[in-house]
């Protein structure tokens, strides 16, 4: 047996239970085998190689692209298993189809079936379309879903929803000729703050534990089962080697380092924060070694996401007489397409065909529900700059969401209050890469396009603040933004981990962002000039905030927990009252040209650098009053543009 180490949790409170170390050499006389894990992860119903958004083919993405790649990886070698490690029933066009039409056999399981996988993990986005939906799609799957810290809420009768850990034979022959049932110990697990993003999906029916201290309950009878091999899908990033306390801060949903600590676990493999890794864009620190592929010296990969990658991971093992022991490994996330030195993308290998007719029927399906006109809009909506100018992107959202929870509460108690709104641009580079972007052409607006505005399910709420805690929404939104220093010439201005959906704007206020302040967690006070209807912000003011069910249930920092602040939780989805209110207005020229909401605080002779798509500059003209200069393609695809301040 490989480390067969009883846990305690005195080795829980270290981010490494052992320094990074080469595995064990082969002794004399011991015979050697050769096993391959192979995974993909956030796969988020990208199935097809196609941009539902876009219309069109995309060989950026798609489980049929990745397809070709485990083919030849299984060709490579002898013994090999499959697994995906979650977030692969939600995120596209698709999903949200097959979810609304309550289609059977759902197609990512039909799809994985005829892949081959031997084990998936459920993340958190599993449960995005409610917990029947997801209960539905997976009845059939021929292959191990599984979820260690999932477990029945207290006082539900349910039955536990999915096994923690699943037992996979594989018959191996070692270097000697002799032949070895190999068993394969593979156990789960998702972040604990799933039961509080999807608190109104999940419905109180199932609630989520602490990753590593599950694993490390289920570690012992896991061998006692009689795994030789234990394998984490942990549906997360890799963490600080720390813990967080509660579920509010957010620290629980990255914690693979801690995990690899583990004794008895041999490998790990992550996701959730759509990175890859070994890559060059995790920086190498005590314990993570991005080039070798390793935490705390286990083996370790992220596929990043939509397909984009295959993990790869080789365990070289050895058999004696007290069993197998692992002499050495090697780690790869291989990509579906590379970037050339101009940072065009080029595909590494083509569709694989059966994949594509297997599910043909279901995309040509959500192709035609996808094209359904629903408005026009006079301009090009796009959000090339909404990380740094008020966009109408965000504004369009936030106008639908004031709209309705006004409407919902005009009879109410409520009614004397003002409603602002509150959204964030999903689709703004970053780590999605430079086509993470929205663009709707001029013209008719279709059903794609409210998708491709509002891609999440999140439902409406609205939230009872005062201008005091809405200055502190504020200063948490801007966090993400580097800090400037007076004068400098082209200083990075957003912080490279920053996903743009946690950049709030709020639309009913003003303000201005000063970037030469520390951010409020150093103790800092960005937003300057905060105003209402051009008055400064009274603290002790009461508002309406509306916002969406992520927000409102207290994640990424921003909403209290209290639930006595929640004035409305209607079960609509965001993108539906999106949905209805471009169908129901007519946008016109004001939705564009309306005054700005915010801005960046002028700091003469100082510049800052920033990304967007390549597609952007065409576009820069339509922002006169904000200081661009495009500088030229980076390796990576973006367009580089400097800001004067």
């Amino acid at each position: 047996m490989i480390g067969r180490v009883e846990t305690n949790v005195t080795e829980l409170n270290s981010p490494c239970a052992a320094p990074d170390t080469p595995a064990n050499p082969l002794a004399a006389g011991q015979a050697s085998a050769r096993l391959r894990l192979l995974a993909t992860s956030d796969l988020h119903m990208h199935i097809a190689a196609h941009d539902y958004h876009a219309d069109q083919p995309c060989f950026r993405k798609g489980l049929a692209m990745t397809a070709s790649l485990i083919a030849q990886a299984r060709a490579e070698v002898p013994v090999s298993v499959l697994f995906d490690n979650g977030d692969f029933l939600q995120g596209s066009s698709l999903g949200d189809y097959v979810a609304q039409q309550a289609l059977h056999p759902h197609p990512m399981v039909q799809a994985m079936a005829h892949l081959g996988y031997d084990a998936v993990n459920i993340g958190n986005h599993e449960f995005s379309h409610g917990f029947d939906t997801l209960t539905k799609a997976l009845a059939d799957a021929p292959f191990a879903c599984l979820s260690a810290n999932t477990t029945p809420a207290p006082g539900s009768a349910s039955a536990r929803f999915k096994p923690p850990w699943t037992l996979i034979s594989r018959e191996i022959t070692d270097s000697n000729g002799q032949r070895h049932q190999l068993l394969i110990g593979v156990i789960g697990v998702l972040p604990p703050e799933t039961q509080v993003w999807d608190k109104q999906a999940i419905a109180g029916r199932v609630c989520m534990a602490p990753m590593t201290a599950t694993i490390a309950q289920h570690l012992p009878t896991l061998r006692k089962a009689g795994a030789d091999l234990v394998v984490v899908l942990a549906h997360c990033g890799l963490g600080d080697g720390h813990y967080g306390h509660g579920l509010s801060d957010g620290a629980q949903q990255d914690g693979a380092q801690q995990i690899a600590a583990l004794p008895g676990v041999d490998a790990v493999v992550m996701g959730h924060v759509h990175s890859v890794f070994p890559g060059p864009d995790i920086p190498a620190r005590p314990g993570v070694d991005p080039v070798r592929g390793t935490l705390c010296g286990k083996p370790a990969v992220m596929p990043g996401a939509y397909g984009s990658h295959l993990g790869v991971i080789d365990l070289d093992l050895a058999h004696g007489p007290s069993g197998w022991t692992v002499t050495g490994h090697r780690v790869e996330a291989r990509p579906i397409f590379r970037r050339d030195a101009h940072g065009h993308a080029m595909p590494t290998v083509t569709p694989d065909a059966r994949v594509e007719a297997l599910i043909r029927p279901m995309h040509l399906a959500t192709v035609d529900w996808a094209r359904k006109p629903i408005a026009r809009t006079p301009r090009p909506l796009h959000s090339y700059f909404a990380m740094v100018a008020d966009c109408a992107t965000t504004r369009l959202i936030n106008h639908a969401q004031a709209d309705y929870v006004a409407m919902r509460l005009r009879d109410g108690p409520h009614a004397p209050l003002p409603v602002l709104s509150a959204t964030a641009p999903f689709k703004a580079g970053g780590r999605g890469g430079p086509d993470n972007f929205t663009f709707i052409p001029a013209g008719d607006l279709l059903l794609r396009h409210a998708v491709d505005l509002y891609m999440h399910p999140n439902t409406v709420m609205a939230l009872r603040l005062t201008g005091a805690a809405l200055r502190i929404w504020l200063e948490r939104s801007v966090q993400g933004f580097r800090r400037v220093m007076p004068g400098a010439a082209d200083q990075p201005l957003i912080n490279s981990d920053l996903p743009s959906f946690l950049f709030d704007t709020i639309l009913g206020l003003t303000y201005e962002i000063d970037l030469s302040s520390p951010g409020a967690d150093l103790g800092g006070c960005r937003i300057r000039n905060l105003c209402w209807q051009g008055v400064p912000l009274d603290p002790a003011q009461d508002f309406i905030l509306a916002t969406n069910s992520y927000r409102g249930s207290g994640s990424g920092g921003f909403a209290p927990v209290d639930g006595a602040s929640v004035v409305l939780a209607d079960q609509v989805t965001n993108r539906d009252l999106l949905i209805r209110y471009l169908t129901d207005n007519r946008l016109d020229d004001s939705c564009f040209t309306a005054p700005p909401a915010w801005r960046f605080r002028a700091l003469p002779g100082t510049s800052v650098l920033f990304e967007t798509s390549p597609l952007a500059a065409p576009f820069i003209a339509d922002h006169p009053s904000l200081q661009m200069q495009p500088l030229g393609r980076t390796p990576n695809g973006f367009l580089q543009v400097r800001l004067l301040l």
